[in-house]
């Protein structure tokens, strides 16, 4: 039911097997016009193999396979399988090489996002960890079934139970679970349902925090009373999303991606400046992934409300913690960490928040030297078990 696919076997399109064809085909690719002709000039094929360019940068072995989370009939009850199509639902995966014994580290992506993100990361990560990444169901290359939830909780086990199948189907357990941003949210309110399969949680740049009841939402409720604030907050509640203005500009759609990777994923470190191939690379990859099939970004209205306050916010549940925790932001990152520091004063179980200096939401790739010291620091216990408490806390870093 999977493809494996060695990095020395890195093409500039898929090879594929009979069943991961048949899921590439069904998400769009099957098409009679070359990619150049058509207005959005994507497919999924297109998205695995801009995927294998960005991962070339990437020094360590890896196997690359669509794991099968498996399947349903229309009509279903299971929230990924409710659509027209009883096809089998797949799960994106990227495992690269590590020592036998290493620690197993799950890397979750966040809105708008998919696992090539942590490119800059893989190396280092599994010179320690057996590093696993997964696209989300409906993002990046894996399947992209129609988004059929109508309510927070339909749409947070869309998510939540997605991911559970695809654990079960890696024969998973007692894993260090990261996710970044709405990937955090995903991640802690996974760890909550099922605290048994999690030994750490990292939680970077992490969302759903906060509510529309906390004080800093005030400016929010001043902004919709403007035409702009109304305006805006229509377009949210109609689930108007970033990718729909992708998609809109078809051809254009590139030009306008490479702008905004050109001035979203600041680097601050003059060494650490990304070359004209890397640039390319990343803008391609996310191009792909952004212009693809609308799926898994439907979430969005569903579980935030306008400005990003959580519907269901993760501090309300802070008391029912039982999962170990280490926050990572950057000190530029415009998700606050402050509800980080109000949920540890209610957790149960030990916690941590470091901040990392110049970098902000996508620390992982503004500050990369940085984002890989805290989250060693945050996993001493899993990789100097025999004096983790006695190590110092990282010159450069922030605890907050």
């Amino acid at each position: 039911m999977a493809e494996a696919i060695g990095k020395s076997n890195i093409e500039a399109t898929a090879t594929t097997t009979s069943t991961s064809t048949s899921t590439s085909t069904k998400s769009g690719s099957r098409s009679l016009w070359p990619s150049v002709l058509r207005w959005i000039p994507t497919s999924n094929i297109h998205i695995i193999a801009a995927e294998k360019r960005l991962l070339s940068l990437v020094k360590t072995p890896y196997v690359q396979e669509q794991v099968n989370i498996g399947s349903g009939p229309p009509g279903s009850k299971v929230a990924w399988f409710r659509s027209a199509s009883n096809e089998p639902r797949f799960i994106n995966t990227v495992t690269f090489d590590s020592k036998d014994d290493a620690p197993t580290l799950v890397l979750v992506h966040g809105y708008g996002a998919s696992q090539g993100f942590f490119y800059r990361n893989f190396d280092a990560l599994a010179s320690c960890f057996k590093v696993i990444a997964i696209d989300q169901l409906g993002w990046g290359g894996s399947s992209r079934p129609d988004f059929t939830c109508r309510s927070t909780e339909e749409t947070e086990a869309w998510f939540i139970d997605s991911f559970e199948e695809w654990r079960r189907a890696k024969n998973l357990t007692d894993f260090i679970l990261l996710g970044h941003s709405f990937g955090g949210y995903v991640a802690a309110k996974y760890a909550l349902k099922h605290p048994e399969h999690v030994k750490h949680l990292i939680l970077v740049g992490s969302a759903g925090f906060s509510s529309e009841t906390d004080a800093k939402s005030e400016w929010l409720t001043r902004f919709r009373a403007t035409w702009k604030g109304a305006v805006l907050n229509h377009l949210w509640e109609s689930n108007f999303t970033p990718q729909k203005v992708v998609r809109g500009l078809g051809p254009w759609g590139p030009n306008l991606v490479k702008t905004y990777t050109s001035n979203r994923f600041r680097i601050t470190s003059p060494s650490d400046v990304m070359n004209q191939e890397e640039s390319q690379l990343l803008t391609d990859y996310v191009y792909h992934t952004l212009a693809a099939k609308a799926s898994g970004e439907l979430c969005l209205k569903y579980i935030f409300s306008f400005g990003a306050f959580a519907r269901q916010p993760l501090l309300q549940r802070a008391s029912e913690w039982k999962v170990p925790t280490s926050f990572i932001y950057g000190t530029d990152d415009w998700m606050s960490y402050t509800g980080a520091q109000k949920a540890r004063e209610n957790m149960p179980v030990p916690s941590e928040i470091i901040r990392v200096p110049q970098a902000g939401h996508f620390v992982f790739i503004e500050n990369v030297p940085g984002f890989h010291s805290a989250l060693f620091y945050a996993c001493r216990k899993f990789l100097s078990p025999d004096n983790y408490e006695d190590l110092p806390f990282p010159d450069g870093l922030i605890s907050a």
